[in-house]
């Protein structure tokens, strides 16, 4: 089967799925069966080869047993699949959030900004309007009102009035498009400033009443109740753990209970993927909080130097107040996008409650309270506390890397494997999840590194990693909820993340070996071989290229003439001609006198005497 055909057959393995579903009352996403149907294949107990073309009976198998798991009630293993999809696809970097608030912004202000820019007014009742709009744009881009609100509107167009008034609409309407969005994004800049300092000049408490309602509302609801939701799950992580301990441990008595060990565990990692997720939502509202707490300074340090810059003044210069009043525009952009990215947050914490209900819907906790029989809930922390005494000792284990905190930098920080997870108690217990405790040490192996729960997990694990490391993969196949918790993407090359992961990929994928490899050499090995002919710029290479090429297409010709004819070429080499000089005396003079005679009345006098006047110096004066 080809490539193309394969992705065909795939595409329309989904596309019956889904409308399979929905026939069933069941609204599924082509991510979701996607997933779903790769997470089928890799599953051993279903007997497929991935290797082996799928034939019509592979397909209706295939179909039959997704539509079976996509179509289960109250299942946390699905609901698990399905908060993961919905997290990823809603959940992105905090940059790329803030980068789609400016595109969302760009796109509700694009058709006012149309209209303003495109406008050919004519009327006097036709610039009435189009100063309205203007204000509408100014309104909806700072966020400070609404263009209902008659006392913003107002506030709004004396502040423009004084930078724009109604007369420089002309000068408006001739500037190219370009210029005239650059002029709007200026003049809101100006306005809002404008607005948030005669606002500070009405309120004493200035820090609280400078930040935006939105934000001064959601900050404390959003951070107390993600803070309550995830001491919640993991306090129900922390029992199902301590339950799922003393029932999977022979020793202690729970043989005769009939609890389902199976359910146990998938609530469990429902609990711990929900919990994982709210750990990164936490993380993200208390950065927004840090940016809030600079902005809010920077903002109070900006309008105290701009009041101490038009204190007592009667008129002050554009060049100086202007940029004060962009730099309070631009704090306060800056505010409102903290705004709306706790409101994305909180959006998709939401988004993630109804995919616990299943979990709590079978096992109640005072179900959970009655198969404890007051065992010991131990925290995570607890976990840590008591094998933090165990320490590896790399001197008594020479076959492997080990690292420590004492002797590593940013320990706390490192890429650990499994989400920190313990791939030993994984593989040894039946799936428990134990978080791994670093301070042990780690293990490196591979150019990856693991946690464990003990000492002994970890000598035991770097005693045979490979085996290990294969064991909790085919732990992952058969809980397909794994290969997201644990962060297995790598070894399942053919299951992308949900992001990457497209509707209609292919699905018998075979894995793709890849390695970074580099080397280092001297620049020059042999100083004394160095190429003088060398050349670096690769523009100098191509005109030496076209040059050559271009002496390919000519030929040299040569004519013989009856004066060559049976000759010869002939060359004579000579010696070009000295310059040379005589040498003599110098040239010399007599030392007689220089005569000088002076003639007197020669001319005018017809019988007058001519006067001779000897004027000749002798030679030794």
């Amino acid at each position: 089967m080809s490539r193309a055909h394969a992705e065909d057959v795939i595409k329309n393995i989904i596309r019956d799925i889904v409308r399979e579903c929905a026939g069933r009352g069941h609204e599924v996403s082509d991510t979701l069966v996607a997933f779903m149907v790769k997470a089928v294949v890799l599953d051993p107990r279903n007997g497929f080869d991935v290797d082996r073309t799928l034939t019509k009976q592979d397909v209706l198998k295939l179909e039959e047993l997704c539509l079976e798991k996509l179509t289960e009630n109250c299942s946390p293993s699905l609901d698990t699949i399905k908060m993961q999809v919905c997290f990823d696809v809603n959940y992105t970097s905090r940059r790329e959030f803030l980068e789609e608030i400016h595109r969302v912004m760009e796109s509700r202000l694009s058709s006012v900004s149309r209209e303003i820019t495109d406008s050919r007014v004519k009327t006097r009742d036709e610039l009435e309007a189009l100063y309205r709009k203007i204000i509408t744009y100014i309104l909806l881009r700072s966020g400070m009102g609404s263009p209902a609100d008659d006392n913003a509107v107002k506030e709004a167009t004396a502040a423009l009035q004084s930078v724009f008034p109604h007369t420089e609409l002309g000068a408006f309407m001739v500037l190219l498009k370009r210029d005239k969005e650059q002029r709007l994004r200026e003049l809101t800049m100006t306005v809002t400033g404008i607005r948030l300092f005669n606002r500070s000049g009405r309120k004493e408490e200035e820090e609280t009443n400078l930040l935006p309602a939105a934000l001064t509302e959601a900050l404390p609801v959003i951070s107390t109740s993600l803070e309550n939701e995830l001491s919640s799950a993991q306090r129900l992580a922390w029992k199902y753990t301590a339950v799922l301990e003393k029932l999977l441990d022979p020793d202690r008595g729970s043989a005769g209970c009939d609890a389902p060990i199976v359910l146990l565990k998938q609530a469990l990692y429902n609990v711990r993927q929900h919990e994982g997720f709210l750990r990164m939502l936490q993380t993200d509202t208390h950065l927004c909080a840090k940016h809030v707490e600079i902005l809010q300074t920077e903002l109070s340090s900006h309008m105290n130097l701009l009041k101490q810059t038009v204190k007592s003044k009667t008129a002050v210069p554009t060049a100086t107040v202007f940029p004060l009043f962009m730099a309070l525009s631009k704090l306060w952009s800056g505010l409102q996008d903290e705004a709306e990215l706790l409101k994305i947050l909180n959006n998709i914490r939401l988004d993630l409650q109804p995919f616990i209900a299943s979990q709590a819907k079978i096992f109640s906790e005072d179900y959970l309270d009655g198969l404890l029989e007051g065992a010991e809930v131990k925290t995570d922390e607890q976990r840590m506390m008591e094998s933090s005494d165990e320490r590896i000792d790399p001197a008594e284990i020479e076959t492997n890397d080990w690292l420590l905190p004492e002797t590593t930098a940013g320990f706390d920080e490192l890429p650990l494997q499994y989400n920190s997870v313990c791939g030993y108690t994984l593989v040894t217990r039946g799936g428990l999840l134990l978080p791994g405790n670093p301070q042990i040490g780690v293990l490196k192996y591979k150019e990856k590194l693991y946690s464990f729960s003990s000492k002994e997990a970890a000598l035991t694990f770097a005693s045979r990693p490979d085996e290990f490391i294969e064991e909790v993969a085919e732990k992952a196949k058969l809980s397909p909820e794994l290969i997201q918790l644990l962060k297995l993407h790598q070894q399942f090359s053919c299951v992308s993340p949900y992001p990457e992961m497209q509707p209609g990929d292919t699905l018998l994928v075979k894995a793709i070996t890849k390695c970074e490899s580099g080397t280092q050499t001297d620049i020059h090995p042999v100083e004394t071989n160095i190429d003088r002919s060398y050349e670096w710029n690769e523009w100098e290479l191509r005109r030496k290229a076209i040059k050559l090429a271009d002496l390919l297409t000519k030929a040299t010709h040569s004519t013989q003439t009856d004066l060559s004819h049976m000759r010869r070429e002939n060359a004579t080499q000579t010696w070009l001609p000295k310059n040379a000089a005589c040498q003599s005396k110098r040239d010399g003079q007599s030392s007689a006198p220089k005569p000088q005679v002076y003639l007197a009345g020669v001319r005018g006098q017809r019988d007058g005497h001519t006067v001779k006047t000897n004027l000749t110096r002798a030679v030794d004066e």
